[in-house]
């Protein structure tokens, strides 16, 4: 049995003897965990870049506690939406497996671990009663063609995942790591997913390490050109803030635009990704001026 094939199984037996279910283990009507949106331990904190700026810190206690609901939200909405991709992408990816394929019992496994994430998600902005969008609307329209991504080139749906997964998984551990997280519902939902998200990754990650290095030359070049684009645009939809926020309280363009922390924090969140193509022979002269032209 091969390497790979022993982090397969591996990652099918932790699914098995490690998993959460979102509506038995958050205690979600614990008045601890009820969401009000002037709970002032919604408000972001100082090392966040909007929660760190002058015009925030202005705001009525009210205002900066529902302006943090909405951002954490947002980012749930989102999660959600691209996981409901990523299902869609698994099972046309598990379809055409042949028998005995151990990617086939994992596959599994995370379509059904993503499925408790996005009715986790989904409870929690029931919850807040905001109008909460998620994605722009003709951004959800195009993305409804990254279920099929597989049936054209597996490797390119996983550069996709990895492009929606690293980044959110790199800011929710930060946050947790420097205390941001002051809600115990918010909390916990962050670390069921954390755990559970740290899996996919890894299947993610193992599997471009076994397949990318055996792709034919102008198949991997186009994959590489590829990469930069996709990890580029998803890691600033996951970590931007919404629009909708923006203009339901008037968040003035300075706050946002030009920051060079924001940008920072997009170049960081996709570190790890951005190593793995290296390692896989990725990097050329071409794939490198995307990377930097993207600012990741």
């Amino acid at each position: 049995m091969t390497t790979y094939e022993e982090v397969i199984e591996r990652l099918s037996k932790a699914s098995v003897d490690k998993h959460w279910e979102p509506y038995v283990d958050i205690p979600w009507d614990d008045p601890d965990f009820l969401v009000h949106r002037d709970d002032p331990r919604w408000e972001l904190p100082a090392v966040d870049k909007l929660g760190s700026t002058a015009w925030y810190r202005s705001r009525p206690p009210e205002i900066r506690a529902e302006i943090g609901l909405w951002r954490v939200a947002t980012a749930m909405k989102i999660g959600l939406q691209f996981e409901n991709l990523l299902k869609r992408g698994l099972l046309n990816y598990a379809y055409r497996l042949p028998n005995g394929s151990p990617e086939f019992r994992y596959v599994y496994h995370e379509t059904i671990e993503e499925g408790h994430h996005g009715m986790m998600f989904q409870e929690f902005v029931n919850r807040t009663k905001l109008p909460i969008r998620g994605m722009p609307g003709p951004l959800s329209l195009l993305a409804q063609t990254v279920p099929w991504i597989p049936l054209i080139s597996t490797e390119l749906f996983f550069i996709f995942v990895l492009g929606g997964e690293d980044p959110i998984d790199h800011v929710q551990r930060k946050a947790l790591r420097e205390g941001q997280i002051r809600h115990p519902l918010e909390e916990a939902i962050i670390r069921i997913h954390i755990a559970e998200e740290s899996r996919h990754i890894s299947f993610a990650k193992h599997y471009l390490r076994e397949r990318v290095p055996r792709m034919r030359r102008a198949r991997r070049f186009a994959l590489s050109i590829a990469a930069p684009l996709i990890l580029g645009v998803m890691a600033r939809i996951m970590l931007s803030p919404p629009g909708p926020m923006i203009k339901r309280y008037g968040i003035p363009p300075e706050v946002y635009r030009g920051d060079p922390e924001a940008a920072r924090e997009i170049r960081t969140s996709v570190g790890r990704t951005r190593e793995l193509c290296t390692q896989m022979g990725m990097m050329n002269p071409v794939s490198e001026r995307l990377w930097k032209a993207m600012g990741i």
